[in-house]
């Protein structure tokens, strides 16, 4: 289960859309939420839509590695899709906040790799803010104040990268990735090949 954080601005879905196009043994991990559906969602593919009902069942059961509720709506990891993936050796991409990250390492913490994007300064956030035209200066200014709130928690990462260059910073996030692969604990069917070679 591979999670990046960051502060919203610092390049996160940018290097998730990266790792996802060029690597075909990870998949993003889909949430299930309780909000309405948006045009042009798929169920199942963006998150699982779910009702406020069905989610409070999945957490009273256990059925959830971390969730949260977001302003108005439940958002949540399902465990099942993602426990029957790692067994056939696929990895998982999160991209959730730090309060997500605690949880889901609380639970499971040898199949956790932590990584937290870092912006190369403040003002370089709020100038990607400003760029991404997305937003008014009111919310550009909470973003501000809820990044420095995220960032002060970088030091529950195992891994901390300074996206000061997007390629850069990709490259760094892949190499993680790959290493991380190659612990031996993780290499499944690696017994097997071992007592193999050893006949």
């Amino acid at each position: 289960m591979f999670i990046l954080s960051s502060p919203s601005g610092a390049g996160k879905t940018t290097i998730s859309h990266m790792l996802l196009a060029g690597d075909p043994e990870i998949s993003l991990s889909v949430s299930a939420t309780t909000r309405p559906i948006r045009p042009g969602e798929v169920d199942g593919q963006d998150y699982h839509f779910v009702t406020q009902a069905e989610f409070d069942r999945m957490v009273e059961a256990d059925e959830l590695y971390e969730w949260a509720r977001v302003f108005d709506h439940c958002y949540g990891t399902p465990k099942a899709e993602i426990r029957a993936g790692l067994r056939a050796g696929r990895d998982f991409l999160f991209d959730i906040d730090w309060q997500g990250t605690q949880q889901l390492f609380q639970k499971d913490q040898q199949d956790v790799v932590r990584v937290f994007i870092l912006p190369p300064s403040l003002e370089e956030l709020q100038r990607r803010l400003i760029a991404r035209a997305q937003d008014s200066s009111e919310v550009i200014e909470s973003r501000m104040e809820r990044a420095r709130a995220e960032i002060s928690h970088w030091d529950g990462y195992d891994y901390v990268v300074v996206n000061d260059d997007v390629d850069a910073c990709f490259a760094k996030v892949s190499q993680i990735l790959a290493a991380e692969r190659m612990k031996r604990a993780r290499q499944t069917g690696l017994i097997g090949f071992v007592r193999e070679l050893m006949r």
